[in-house]
């Protein structure tokens, strides 16, 4: 197994990243068997790395790997697990979650914890006062339960470097989506540059792009089999990365033994990459790319009309052309709406400056079409709750306990949203609320039916206005203090 040293720590650079375990077709549940059988082949290989995070396989990832470890002694491998900042809806008790997962791990406190997802869109609710996140996990590690603290990383890079300057000396190490196809797709080269520059360690995420590299098309295939008629694709995959010094490990979602095999041998030891071998790596990158060429050479934003910041807009469009995801969209979900490609009026000045050629106005005009029907962060993250609570109660968290601390915090503006709705229909239509009382005789209500029943249509008229101002105030208010509204719907 080749190591790395990380601030005199012994660290496979394969690390085992607990997401994506095999389900039992029979039960649907984890098999524990084969995590278990894998874990033992991964350990014997040397590897000591392992990573989990609390929503991974609706909060069960957690638990399936420390059954795997407690086999184990528990100062032969290292933790990594991650707070879900990227994936709440609302400010709840985060030392309590926090303390949830390492009751999951059975475990006093982790090696290695990371902030989990940042992004232009999340970067704001881990930053957040209200949420106060950051704060309260740097607690933890000021009372010795987090050793080691990081975040992983989703957004561009110069929300990268903005974000490391605000926090320096704060954070260890950084992971980030790092293979030979988004070297450049996602401009990793720069994203590690910055990381090194700043003094930080490299994790990697995503070597193989979530198995797209692991097994390439034919055409690709056979490129590298001039090489090697033996190696597998993912090996020239891992074998790119083992060549970036700074990268300390590299973590590889494996759910099959074949895979827990595969990668032990690449991990074997270090065999760096010819020039040949990364020209051609680089050549199956760019032919499976479908976007546009830009440069990020800026000419377009100089007389740019609206400001956009069209560069990183084509890095999204780019992004979406090749695999549409919610991380994809979580890019322009932190962008304001006068920033967004469907901002664009289509002036064609961008276009006119491009040393590329690139028809900007047609690529964002297809990205703002992409972004509204493609998948969205902001959606699928509502989600998120019921696999939290889930996780609590398999851990025998107590049903007031999870509704006071996870569930009522989480879901605060689709609750309240959902009472909304039928509470103010009832205020307008049943004489009941005596906050409508305008002095201590009648209800507005009552005061509206008898109007109309008299012919004085216009005090009538008058009453049914004031309703609707209160209605309107009333909404307004739970808003403000809330952010649940009728016209965001139930959900929030």
């Amino acid at each position: 197994m080749i190591y790395s040293d990380f601030q005199g720590l012994k660290l496979s650079r394969l690390g085992f990243g607990c997401m994506r375990f095999a389900l039992d077709p029979a039960t649907g549940e984890i098999d524990q068997k084969k995590v278990n059988q894998m874990f033992d082949l991964a350990i014997a290989g040397g590897v000591n790395y392992f990573d989990t995070a609390y929503p991974y396989l609706g909060g069960k990832s957690e638990i399936a790997m420390t059954k795997a470890l407690s086999r184990y002694p528990r100062d032969s491998y290292y933790i990594a697990d991650k707070f879900p900042g990227h994936s709440l809806n609302g400010p709840i008790d985060n030392i309590a979650l926090f303390n949830l997962s390492l009751q999951k791990c059975n475990t006093d406190y982790f090696d290695f914890y990371l902030l989990h997802n940042i992004s232009e869109w999340s970067v704001k609710v881990y930053e957040s006062e209200e949420y106060h996140i950051i704060p309260d996990i740097v607690k933890m590690k000021e009372e010795g339960k987090i050793r080691h603290l990081g975040f992983s990383f989703h957004g561009g890079p110069d929300l990268l470097e903005d974000f490391l300057n605000r926090y320096e000396d704060m954070f260890e190490f950084v992971q980030i989506q790092c293979n030979y196809l988004d070297w450049t797709l996602q401009d990793a080269k720069r994203k590690y540059d910055i990381i090194t520059k700043h003094g930080l360690g490299v994790w990697v995420m995503e070597p193989c792009r979530g198995g797209k590299l692991a097994v390439l098309k034919e055409e690709q295939s056979a490129k590298l089999k001039q090489f090697s008629t033996e190696a597998s694709d993912a090996s020239y995959a891992f074998r790119f990365l083992q060549d970036l010094p700074n990268i300390k490990v590299i973590l590889s979602g494996m759910n099959e033994v074949f895979q827990v095999e595969d990668n032990l041998k690449t991990f074997k030891e270090h065999k760096p990459l010819s020039k040949e071998e990364t020209d051609t790596l680089f050549e199956i990158a760019e032919s499976m790319k479908s976007g546009v060429p830009c440069t990020a050479c800026r000419y377009c934003c100089d007389g740019c009309p609206m400001g956009l910041n069209i560069p990183y807009l084509l890095s999204c469009y780019n992004d979406y052309k090749y695999s549409p995801s919610a991380i994809s969209g979580m890019r322009l979900d932190g962008l304001d709406e006068n920033k967004l490609p469907s901002a664009c009026i289509q002036c064609g000045q961008c276009t006119h400056a491009c040393p590329q050629s690139i028809d900007v106005p047609k690529a964002l005009a297809e990205l703002a079409e992409m972004y509204a029907n493609g998948p969205r962060w902001a959606v699928t993250k509502n989600q998120r709750a019921k696999e939290i609570e889930e996780a609590a109660m398999v851990v025998g968290v107590p049903w007031w306990k999870r509704m006071a601390r996870i569930m009522f915090p989480i879901q605060k503006s689709s609750i309240l949203s959902g009472y909304l709705l039928p509470v103010i229909s009832v205020m307008r239509e049943v004489a009941l609320f005596t906050l409508l009382v305008p002095f201590a005789r009648y209800l507005l209500t009552t005061m509206l039916f008898s109007f109309n029943e008299t012919g004085y249509s216009q005090y009538g008229s008058a009453v049914t206005l004031l309703i609707v101002v209160i209605v309107i105030l009333i909404n307004t208010l739970t808003n403000k203090l809330t952010g649940a509204s009728l016209d965001k719907g139930i959900g929030g």
